[in-house]
């Protein structure tokens, strides 16, 4: 593994910090306005539930706060370009590490945006635990693809 040393500027600096700060208001925003925790999958995972009840109670700030998530790089082409998207696996990879997260987040009941963001900031313990969790399999799946296994990124 090699690092970009070249990468890593002051613009590149000030936009981590603004990105950062952006996601930090909107968690704050509607956990305020709604009181509701900024957790992607469970947004998304009720949003399809109201979806197949045919309900509208609470459908349309969930449809937004997606929608503000897909339109962000849009947004962001105006004033700059994407960074480059590599992927490093095959689409039966991408498949199967999809499912894989789909079904943590159901065991953990939340994500990384839910308990990373949302629950740490409110010292919660099951929020700890969690993150520890999901960091900790990280590291160990890395560690046995990339050293036990010897796949190359």
């Amino acid at each position: 593994m090699t690092i970009d040393w070249q990468a890593f500027t002051l613009y590149a600096a000030i936009t981590a910090l603004l990105g950062g700060f952006m996601i930090g208001l909107a968690a704050v925003w509607l956990a305020w306005a709604n009181g509701r925790i900024a957790g992607i999958s469970g947004i998304l995972g009720h949003l399809i539930e109201l979806m197949v009840q045919q309900k509208r109670e609470a459908f349309g700030w969930r449809i937004a706060f997606l929608l503000g998530l897909l339109a962000a790089p849009l947004l962001w082409m105006l004033f700059s370009v994407l960074p480059a998207s590599v992927q490093q696996t095959g689409s039966i990879g991408l498949v199967l590490g999809g499912l894989l997260v789909g079904l943590g987040t159901r065991y953990a009941n939340g994500c990384t945006s839910g308990h990373g963001i949302c629950g740490l900031s409110r010292f919660s313990l099951r929020s700890l635990m969690a993150v520890g969790s999901f960091m900790t399999a990280a590291i160990v799946t890395v560690y046995v693809l990339r050293h036990l296994l010897g796949v190359s990124a």
